[in-house]
């Protein structure tokens, strides 16, 4: 087993960081778009304007440009400066925590490529991260601005590719992290049994991911907020209107009703394997370290099944909707760390 020189233990602590970070970026992306708040920046400054509106003059002229948003006036032409400000706080907050985000992530990894701290290798992993993270932003933008134009709305699918790439950069900068704690051989082909596992985690994490998809679009189409009952919807197990639009596939993508639906039965089908992955693998194993990532999945499937359950049942409330986000990108997490640990068994 490798021993973990001290400045892959610096570099792994600085990318935790950004880790947690990211985490939390997610998590306010979230809560900005259950409060409506996402579209209330209607100019988009990336290197200027992190000095927020100050005095009475500022605030109006700010709010004078929302004021000429298709969302002012078509849903919010009643909301005055002191409305405007609350729904302003968080989609600054999460703009410039993004900006926080790249410096970072930007101003160590100069100290640590400067000092000839990073093992051969790395750099281009680096490289790419904070490309991504850039590309991130600008995806971000480009999200907006769906919602700056007569409809009043973000598109659904502009939304799940900005939710999605900062899953799979925060997925990225996650396996590095693994790598550099756990700088271990990997898995030889002699192994065809624990291959077979590799292979089998790989489709689950799949799984997960393509489940947080479907939920993407539940959110982008406010899905969520119709047939607020469970099992059955509209006391139907196949509710009415599921292929409503034609050709057929754009149900899948713009029916609130198949949305939800399928969004669903994904859930209910993750859910299922992913805990009989956990019954199975617990038993199989007795490495410390893999069977305690079993576990972990085995418990935020039960906390992620429980927080979606009340988050339909009680007509997506803030708090808990935010929590079932959160929760996705933990399961997401521990499958990932699941996999890494079945690697290096």
């Amino acid at each position: 087993m490798s021993i973990i020189t001290p400045q892959d233990r610096a570099i792994s602590q600085w990318l935790l960081i950004c880790l947690f970070l990211i985490f939390f970026m997610v998590v306010l992306g979230g809560v900005t778009r259950l409060t409506g708040s996402g579209l209330s920046m209607v100019n988009w400054h990336p290197i200027h304007g992190t000095v927020p509106p100050i005095t009475s003059a500022q605030w109006d002229e700010e709010f004078s440009f929302y004021k000429q948003s298709p969302e002012f006036q078509k849903i919010n032409s009643s909301m005055d400066v002191s409305d405007f400000k609350s729904i302003f706080w968080l989609e600054y907050s999460h703009r410039m925590l993004g900006r926080v985000i790249g410096l970072v992530f930007f101003v160590p990894f100069v100290y640590f490529w400067w000092r000839k701290k990073i093992k051969p290798g790395l750099t281009p992993k680096l490289v790419t991260m904070f490309v991504l993270g850039g590309c991130q932003g600008l995806l971000g933008w480009y999200m907006v601005k769906s919602g700056l134009v007569n409809n009043p709305h973000v598109s659904q699918y502009r939304l799940t590719a900005h939710l999605v790439s900062a899953i799979l950069i925060y997925g990225f900068i996650l396996w590095t992290w693994l790598d550099l704690r756990h700088p271990k051989n990997l898995l030889t082909s002699h192994d065809k049994q624990l291959e077979r596992w590799c292979y089998v985690s790989l489709g689950l994490l799949s799984l997960i991911l393509l489940t947080i998809v479907s939920g993407g679009f539940v959110a982008g189409m406010k899905a969520g907020l119709i047939y607020n009952t469970f099992p059955l919807m509209g006391g139907q197990w196949i509710p009415e209107g599921i292929s409503a639009l034609s050709p057929w596939y754009m149900n899948l993508f713009e029916n609130k009703v198949t949305a939800q639906f399928g969004h669903r039965v994904l859930a209910i089908v993750t859910a299922v394997l992913l805990f009989i992955w956990y019954i199975k693998g617990r038993s199989k194993f007795s490495n410390v370290k893999l069977t305690r990532s079993f576990k972990w999945i085995g418990m935020m499937v039960i906390i992620q099944v429980s927080l979606g359950l009340l988050t339909l049942l009680y007509n997506v409330p803030i708090p808990v909707a935010s929590m079932h986000q959160a929760g996705a990108l933990l399961l997401f997490s521990a499958m990932l760390i699941n996999m890494h640990a079945l690697r290096r068994q």
